[in-house]
């Protein structure tokens, strides 16, 4: 708080000003992990002030509690330094997790979400990675990276404002996005003739405009046709349906037994009744002879 004394003929006047110099967010930084067998989405941000407010949610909206852990830690200069984890869902890999920082100087708020998924192609086919931007995006742009091991590149970008996409060179014929489609927030990729060599590896897609960004990643792996166990991996599942035999075996087995017993039941009682029935019929003939 600053004060401002003005002694005047009139008197003396005071004014008091109160200064509030705020260290802004730049960008959240939002990443998936596994701790212990559980996996976490941290959502953290560095060297800001004053300690933003931070909340979770999740698109589509779910009605289970998310049970967020935030710490916050103070710097000796005075600035935070805050880390929000959040464990994800079971069960529902679809689901698109969106942290939010809100400061309490300038009200604005920072969002970041994050969606991560697995796919498998195989060389030659055409693959589609989908992206979709959340519903709290109104005019992204887009920018499509691909990443193995420690290199990482630009393959594709769309400005949304200008209506222009720029491919990198060395994926021209290999990658397709549909304009219109993107201007709606379907910012899928076609993969066209991918090759087990060249295109396996992590695809990013993000979608960024001011205070907002969207990141989906897609891990993907494309077989090699010529090699039978990645063939294998990718296009055979678990099968169950040799239980359902085992079943249908020992239904018929029970049944075929039954029926064997019914008709064996059946010839004990046959021959007995036949010689009841002609032990009858002889005592009417000898009466019909005595007569």
């Amino acid at each position: 708080m600053y004060s401002c004394h003005v002694q005047t003929s009139g008197g003396q006047h005071t004014t008091k000003v109160i200064l509030k110099v705020e260290a802004p967010i730049r960008g959240l930084f939002l990443e998936q992990s596994r701790l212990s067998g559980y996996e976490e989405i941290k959502c953290s941000v560095s060297d800001v002030f004053p300690a933003p407010r931070v909340t979770w949610a999740t698109e589509p909206p779910t009605f289970e509690d998310l049970r967020p852990v935030t710490r916050k830690h103070a710097k000796d200069s005075g600035l935070f330094s805050v880390d929000s984890r959040l464990l994800k869902l079971k069960g529902r890999p679809d689901l698109i997790y969106i942290c939010k920082m809100t400061t309490s100087y300038s009200r604005s708020t920072w969002t970041a979400s994050l969606r991560e998924t697995e796919i498998s192609g195989t060389e030659g086919r055409d693959l589609t990675i989908r992206c979709m931007a959340p519903t709290y995006l109104k005019n992204p742009s887009l920018y499509w990276t691909f990443s193995r091991g420690d290199n990482s590149a630009l393959i594709l970008s769309y400005d949304s404002q200008s209506d222009q996409k720029v491919s990198a060179p060395s994926w021209d014929g290999h990658l397709e996005l549909d304009v219109y489609k993107a201007k709606f927030g379907d910012g899928s990729l076609r993969l066209m003739d991918p090759r087990h060599q060249e295109h396996s590896g992590s695809y990013a897609c993000e979608f960024s405009e001011k205070f907002s960004r969207h990141v989906e990643r897609s891990q993907v792996s494309i077989a090699d046709p010529g090699d039978p166990s990645g063939q294998r991996s990718v296009v055979e599942k678990p099968s169950y349906w040799w239980i359902l035999g085992v079943v249908a075996a020992g239904l018929v087995l029970v049944l075929a037994g039954l029926l064997a017993f019914l008709k064996l039941r059946g010839r004990d009682k046959k021959p007995r009744g036949h010689s009841d029935e002609e032990t009858e019929l002889n005592r009417v003939k000898n009466g019909d002879a005595s007569q």
